[in-house]
């Protein structure tokens, strides 16, 4: 197969974010193909076990939007209002992401959009060629062998055409752009790891719990949600260490995972008639960061999302940044007179950003499992209300920057900064707001906090 276009580009992977590039990409007149290891999601069995639901927030709307796809998928999302957080008393509260229902999240399952976007794709003229697992890659010959696993038969292609790896943390694409040229990769893992279980729908085909939140039951070194799906489900993921009591070492068996349920999440039990079933057949996933000093290979090949920057699940941002990825890059596809100044203009404005939210993401993990229960924290953010309802434009809450506005996450991390430390300033040796210097607390603002673009 020779691709003559000069306006052809090949995607390596049919996942979220290599079926949104073909539609935005597709959209503007490029000629799209996308080769992917997996079956056809649509018509096989879906791979499961391995996979954190998705929370799609204003980052990924916006991508959603720009490709013309926003309301095929909203139909198959849940809002979530915030975090329902669930005390070992069983009693429950919930934490608001923002401050009325415009500023929300929305919970989708990955096989869902995954299939929707595909079948969009095709629809905007995208090729998509299944159970082709790319093996090598000769960057200069212009020639790539893939292999059917159902088979183990090789399917051989010369392209002229730049490659695009949108494949995942485990990319080959980026394994054979390393071997041609070294791309400075460090992947650090956490010594947590996950595993996915499910609560079915109640007796009526209704949600069992309140199906507007994320639902969390934080218990310091760990902790577990749960993300509605449209279908009355949710989807539940247990995170512990890989070492200690608790932990992947520790609970082995599903009668060992009933009795750290039994112990932790007491008012989860009942809901999961699966969970011996599913904590033997669910291996832990693995939890990691992933570093690359470039992102592409001159005029080659480029990787975006997880290929180019995996992060840990814990901000929900995973999908959002690799959608912000796929728009970025089409922009500067349709800005640069070639693909080597596109991928290089591209890499330059996403690599810190995608840097910054690796970090923030790391840091919601220890909010998350340790700090939405404490006093302390819980002050901190009724000030951060506070402020926020005083000076909207200047003191924009963390979350908000991330989640609804499309403030760069790069400059949301550097914000996020100053206001931890004027919050954690002020409240120091305060168990209420109620002696709040709100003058001293003003000034300081208004000379640390500019106004950000798009707060209201």
């Amino acid at each position: 197969m020779t691709v003559e276009n000069p306006r052809s580009l090949t995607i390596i992977g049919a996942g979220l974010a290599g079926s949104l590039l073909a539609i935005l990409l597709s959209r503007q007149g490029w000629q799209i193909t996308i080769y992917e290891r997996r079956g056809d999601p649509r018509i096989a069995d879906y791979e499961s076990g391995r996979s954190i639901n998705l929370a799609l927030a204003e980052r990924g709307r916006n991508a959603l939007r720009q490709a013309g796809v926003e309301a095929e998928v909203m139909a198959k999302t849940v809002m979530m209002r915030g975090r329902m957080v669930h005390a070992r008393d069983g009693s429950q509260e919930l934490q608001r992401y923002g401050r009325d229902d415009s500023e929300v999240i929305w919970s989708v399952h990955r096989r869902d959009l995954n299939t929707t976007l595909l079948q969009l794709a095709e629809q905007a003229g995208t090729k998509i060629h299944f159970h082709r697992r790319l093996h090598t890659v000769d960057f200069d010959a212009g020639y790539a062998r893939f292999i059917d696993d159902r088979d183990d038969q090789p399917h051989d292609i010369h392209f002229n055409t730049p490659l695009i790896g949108a494949d995942g943390a485990g990319s080959a694409l980026r394994a054979a752009m390393n071997r041609k040229s070294p791309l400075g990769e460090h992947t650090e893992f956490l010594d947590h790891s996950y595993k996915e279980l499910e609560i079915p729908p109640g007796p009526t085909g209704g949600f069992q719990i309140e199906p507007h939140a994320l639902h969390i039951w934080p218990r310091g070194r760990y902790m577990c949600i749960a993300l509605p799906n449209d279908e009355g489900t949710f989807t539940v993921t247990v995170f512990l260490p890989n070492e200690g009591d608790p932990s992947f070492a520790s609970v082995r068996n599903g009668i060992e995972a009933e009795a750290l349920f039994q112990r932790d999440f007491a008012d989860a039990l009942p809901l999961i008639p699966d969970l011996h079933h599913d904590w033997e057949q669910h291996p832990p996933g693995l939890l990691g960061t992933l570093y690359l000093d470039r992102w592409h290979l001159r005029g080659r090949a480029v990787l975006l999302g997880d290929a180019a920057h995996a992060m840990v699940p814990f901000h929900g941002q995973g999908m959002n940044c690799a959608f912000e990825d796929c728009v970025a890059l089409a922009r500067m596809l349709q800005q640069n007179d070639s693909v080597e100044s596109a991928f290089a203009a591209f890499q330059a404005e996403r690599k810190p950003n995608a840097a910054a939210i690796q970090q923030m993401a790391l840091d919601n993990y220890i909010e998350m499992r340790d700090q939405v229960a404490d006093p302390a924290f819980l002050l901190q953010r009724e000030l951060e209300q506070a402020l926020q309802a005083r000076w909207p434009t200047r003191f924009v809450p963390h979350y908000t920057m991330v989640t609804f506005l499309h403030t760069p996450y790069a400059v949301a991390l550097e914000r996020t900064r100053i206001q931890q430390r004027i919050l954690a300033d002020a409240t120091a040796g305060h168990t209420t707001l109620e002696h709040m210097d709100w003058a001293a607390l003003e000034q300081i603002i208004h000379a640390q906090l500019p106004v950000l673009e798009g707060a209201h």
